[in-house]
C-alpha cells in the first residue's frame, strides 16, 4: 500500500530529527524538542487514520519517536553518570528511515550519545581523580581512600562512575555465564539428538533386513507352491488320459464280444 501524505511528512520530519540529534547542539537549541512534539502529534493522527500503515511499521515509528523523547530527557539531566545510565536504557530503531541509510540513524545517534557520555565521565574523572581513574577504567572497584580530600560532588561522581563500570562488568560476566550455559545445553541436546538418530537408523536397518529376509522366504515359498501346482496338474492329466484310454478299449471289447442283433 502506498504511503499517505501524512506518513511521508512524518518520515521527512523523523529523518530531520535524527539528523539534528546526531549533531552537537547548543543547550539553548529548541528545534529538536519542538520537532519531536510535532512527531508525536503526527504519529497520533496517523494511528487514527483508516488507511494507516502496517502494525510493524507503526511500532517502528513509535520506537523511534520514543527514542528521541528519551534522548531529550537524558540530555536535561545534570550528571554525566545519570546521562550514561539513561542512554543505556534507550532503544533505537531497527530499520532505516530512508532508503539512503544503510544502518538505522537512531542506532548511530545512540552510539554517538553513549560515546559522548563516556567521554564526559572520563574527562570529569581525569580532572578530579588522577590516581583513581586507572583502576576504575580497568574494570576494578575503586578504593574509597582514593577520593579523600575531594569535594563531595566530585567524590560522588567518581563513586557513581565506579558503580556504573562495576555494573557493566557484572552484566558482562553474567552474560558470559549464560552463554556458556546455553552452549553446554546446546551440546547436550545435540548429543542426545545424535544418539536418538543413531538408534533410529539402527532400528530402520534392522527392519530393512527383516523385510528382505521375509521377501526371500516368500519368494521361495511361492516357487515351491508353483512347482507343486504344476506337479498336481501333470498327475491329473495322466490319470485322465489313462481313464479315457481304458474306456475306449473297454468299448471296443464290448462291441466285439456282444455283436449286433439281427
Amino acid at each position: 500500500m502506498a504511503a499517505t501524505r501524512l506518513e511521508l511528512n512524518l518520515m521527512r520530519l523523523l529523518s530531520r530529527c535524527e539528523a539534528l540529534a546526531a549533531e552537537r547542539r547548543d543547550p539553548e537549541e529548541w528545534r529538536l524538542e519542538k520537532y519531536v512534539a510535532a512527531l508525536e502529534d503526527m504519529l497520533g493522527e496517523l494511528k487514527k487514520q483508516s488507511s494507516k500503515p502496517a502494525p510493524e511499521l507503526l511500532n517502528e515509528y513509535s520506537r523511534k519517536v520514543d527514542f528521541l523523547k528519551g534522548l531529550l530527557e537524558a540530555e536535561k539531566l545534570s550528571s554525566s553518570t545519570e546521562k550514561a545510565l539513561a542512554n543505556q536504557f534507550l532503544a533505537p530503531g531497527r530499520t532505516p528511515t530512508t532508503a539512503k541509510e544503510r544502518t538505522p540513524a537512531t542506532k548511530t545517534v545512540h552510539l554517538q550519545t553513549k560515546a559522548r557520555c563516556v567521554g564526559q565521565m572520563r574527562s570529569e574523572l581525569l580532572g578530579t581523580v588522577r590516581s583513581a581513574c586507572c583502576c576504575c577504567f580497568a574494570g576494578k572497584s575503586c578504593d574509597p581512600g582514593c577520593f579523600e580530600g575531594l569535594p563531595s560532588d566530585e567524590k560522588q561522581s567518581a563513586v557513581e562512575l565506579d558503580a556504573v563500570l562495576q555494573h557493566h562488568q557484572d552484566m558482562q560476566e553474567k552474560l558470559a555465564e549464560e552463554m556458556l550455559s546455553l552452549a553446554r545445553s546446546l551440546k547436550n541436546n545435540t548429543l542426545a539428538a545424535q544418539n536418538v538418530i543413531k538408534q533410529d537408523n539402527q532400528t530402520l536397518s534392522h527392519s530393512l533386513r527383516m523385510a528382505d529376509q521375509n521377501f526371500e522366504k516368500l519368494k521361495d515359498e511361492s516357487d515351491r507352491l508353483e512347482q507343486h501346482a504344476k506337479k498336481s496338474v501333470n498327475w491329473l492329466l495322466w490319470i485322465m488320459l489313462i481313464v479315457v484310454c481304458f474306456i475306449f478299449i473297454s468299448m471296443i471289447l464290448f462291441i466285439r464280444i456282444f455283436p449286433k442283433l439281427k
